[in-house]
């Protein structure tokens, strides 16, 4: 073998002892609180006399922060710039993109991906399932507030300043392509149930023969990033809040919001 075909096994090789900080570091970031050194060598199954001098290291450059009073440990301010840098560059479309196809070759449904625009919801990716669907939505569609899983999502996490005014034109806008808006109330409740479940849902509504279910995306800040909606004819999608389509959404989106730095539940 050549010095060419040993190259990438070269390449490969890392040094052990980043490695093993890594490994510390990661630790202190899986906790809320800051940890005792006993803590810290128990969740990272080294000694002490190992751990210790990667956090002399760590401090010196501010990876690592020691509570003055208790002597804790914890990520310091340069691991919280580094993190905060990296989340800000994230591109949520970019990131829900593996997640979205992953969820319609798992269910083989249709998987929509939807942001916030000018005029509401917007369709910006849109997985076709693995088998004719019918209807209109595509990309560059607005979705409908009131009337659409995706938009009630939207309507149940934004700031009300966001949506209130187009709520209230959602029937001028939208109707003519919906034969049954939804009555303001009853947009509410489901607004409502959105917010409490994480999840809407929508069955034979607005276009017939269609069940729809939808769930938010959140930022590392706790912000709606974006939506992921699963779609398929009536008599395919299990439409139980507890059945297989809804858990394999609502996974799909925690995955999706812990990659873009959410720490809620």
């Amino acid at each position: 073998m050549d010095q060419t075909d040993q190259a990438p096994e070269r390449e490969r090789r890392g040094i052990q002892s980043i490695e093993v900080g890594g490994e510390i570091l990661k630790v202190l970031a899986s906790e809320a609180r800051p940890m005792a050194l006993r803590d810290l060598v128990k969740a990272a199954n080294m000694p002490s006399g190992k751990i210790h001098p990667y956090l002399v290291s760590f401090g010196k450059i501010g990876l690592v922060a020691q509570d003055p009073v208790t002597g804790h440990y914890l990520l310091g301010p340069m691991a919280i710039q580094l993190g905060l840098t990296s989340l800000q560059t994230l591109n949520p479309i970019r990131e829900a993109t593996p997640f979205a196809d992953a969820l319609s070759e798992e269910t083989s449904h249709a998987v929509a991906l939807a942001v916030w625009g000018n005029l509401g919801p917007v369709i910006v990716r849109l997985i076709d399932a693995s088998y004719p669907i019918h209807t209109n939505i595509r990309t560059g569609t607005v979705m409908s507030l009131a009337n659409t899983a995706t938009g009630r999502v939207f309507s149940a996490f934004l700031p009300r300043q966001f949506t209130e005014k187009l709520l209230l034109d959602d029937r001028i806008r939208l109707g003519p392509d919906i034969a049954h808006p939804l009555d303001a109330a009853v947009v509410e409740e489901m607004i409502k149930e959105a917010r409490a479940r994480h999840m809407s849902r929508s069955i034979n509504h607005p276009t017939p023969g269609i069940i729809a279910f939808s769930a938010p995306v959140f930022d590392y800040s706790g912000n709606i990033a974006l939506t992921i909606t699963i779609m398929g004819p009536t008599g395919t999608v299990d439409t139980d809040w507890e059945g297989p389509v809804a858990k394999a959404l609502d996974a799909c989106a925690q995955a999706v919001s812990k990659r873009l730095g959410y720490r809620g539940s």
